[in-house]
């Protein structure tokens, strides 16, 4: 049975026509590392789109792509600076393009009055796979007596000989 690791990445980038590309090479490579294959085209081009959109209408390039995966859904997240860009008027054809070609999307604003667009992916019936659970903590089965400091061990050794000669006899 084929498990699956929670798995999370992190990247800042300042955006410009040339790193559009490569960011969506970067992403790929780790959806493919991760054993995603059937979700890296929708997920690089939503990536893609979003990154050239912000590119084409943000004052600050400066932004930060995240990646979760959980098992069973991809959660991509890109987060921009710029206070003055609006999704909801700038990014239109964008979000339009999310909203068709993921399962969930959204926008939520940081106290810092930048926003956070985020999209996800369902991996679909078949390629779903468990997490690997934890190993549970070692436990002893048997306890061992340990002996006491008072006890000679002339006497401890007897108690040896007893048991041998105890299990000889049966």
């Amino acid at each position: 049975m084929k498990t699956a690791v929670p798995c999370y990445y992190h990247l800042d980038v300042e955006v410009s026509p040339e790193r559009v590309g490569q960011v969506g090479r970067i992403l790929a490579a780790h959806l493919r590392y991760w054993d995603l294959e059937t979700i890296v085209e929708p997920v690089r081009g939503t990536a893609e789109l979003l990154l050239t959109a912000i590119d084409e209408h943000a004052t600050d390039k400066h932004t930060s792509v995240e990646m979760w995966w959980n098992g069973q859904h991809l959660i991509t997240a890109i987060g921009e600076n710029d206070c003055d860009l609006r999704p909801d008027q700038d990014l239109r054809d964008c979000l339009e393009h999310l909203a068709a070609h993921s399962d969930g999307w959204g926008c939520c604003a940081t106290d810092t009055g930048s926003k956070v667009i985020w999209f996800s992916q369902r991996a679909r019936a078949g390629e779903r796979v468990p997490l690997v659970p934890t190993a549970p903590a070692p436990s002893l089965r048997e306890v061992l007596q340990v002996p006491r400091e008072l006890m000679p061990a002339a006497v401890l050794a007897g108690r040896t000989r007893a048991v041998g000669v105890l299990e000889d006899a049966r």
